[in-house]
């Protein structure tokens, strides 16, 4: 089991070996940088997704599309969480927001959520 320590929820820059196949459903990164120290990524421990719309997009879907976009997600909406362990030890809670926020940033956004330990 692991416990949250800390709240972070700040953007980083994924790395991958190879490119991931799918844009909008990478898996895990190989490492990450986050405040200019990169980590190395050991282990996955488990990994997620949330498909919930949130505001006004979470009532703009007709109730047989809303049933489908919550099991597999609809353009622009998805977060998918991975918990790893880095070759230091630590443990981080990652996720990607496939969120365009921009005309610039249209494929969406990698976050740190949190750091956590073994209980």
């Amino acid at each position: 089991m692991s416990r949250p320590i800390r709240f972070i929820s700040e953007p980083i820059e994924a790395h991958f070996l190879e490119p991931p196949a799918l844009e909008k459903k990478p898996g895990p990164p190989n490492s990450f940088t986050w405040r200019g120290e990169v980590y190395k990524v050991v282990e996955v421990l488990s990994e997620w997704v949330d498909y919930t719309r949130k505001g006004r997009m979470a009532r703009n879907m007709q109730p047989q599309h809303a049933a489908v976009a919550s099991r597999r997600g609809s353009w622009g909406v998805g977060l998918f969480y991975f918990r790893v362990r880095t070759e230091t030890g630590r443990i981080f809670d990652l996720y990607y927001d496939r969120a365009p926020k921009d005309a610039d940033h249209r494929k969406g956004e990698w976050f740190l959520y949190q750091e956590l330990e073994e209980t």
